[in-house]
């Protein structure tokens, strides 16, 4: 599974609006000098979180974007979705339709369950989660393995 720049920089502005939740909206300018993002690529990325109900924005000087809910009820997989589609796809499909024959139909499966983890780490963390410095303990327990900073 690969993550996106696009999906990074999503999950990054939200953040970034989360932890500055409850005072006047930012500044795509400001989020985008803050988390060293590109300005433009920024802009469609908030502009697909908009339509997607992660983010609000409102336009003129005291304008900017904030978060349309709280931080706590949108998670990683939220945000992801949003600007991304399908989390986890087997050349661009999702497992659930495909099909396989012979020797190779234990790949479904396969492909179900890593989909079925992705999901429950991504869906099982919020933007509030991050924020707050608080991942969940089953999220904590595999980043703390020694193996999970090494690269095969």
């Amino acid at each position: 599974m690969r993550i996106s720049a696009r999906a990074d920089y999503a999950v990054r502005a939200v953040l970034e609006l989360a932890v500055r939740q409850g005072t006047e909206p930012v500044k795509a300018e400001a989020i985008a000098a803050v988390q060293d993002i590109p300005h433009k690529f920024l802009e469609g990325i908030l502009g697909d979180l908009r339509r997607g109900g992660i983010v609000d924005s409102r336009r003129g000087g005291g304008g900017g974007y904030r978060l349309a809910r709280d931080a706590s009820a949108i998670t990683v997989a939220d945000v992801i979705r949003t600007v991304d589609g399908p989390i986890v796809s087997v050349r661009g499909e999702r497992p659930t339709g495909l099909e396989y024959t012979g020797s190779a139909q234990p790949l479904l499966p396969l492909w179900i369950a890593l989909r079925a983890n992705v999901r429950k780490i991504l869906e099982g963390v919020t933007i509030a989660d991050i924020a707050g410095d608080a991942l969940p303990e089953p999220v904590q327990r595999l980043a703390a393995e020694p193996a999970a900073w090494e690269n095969p």
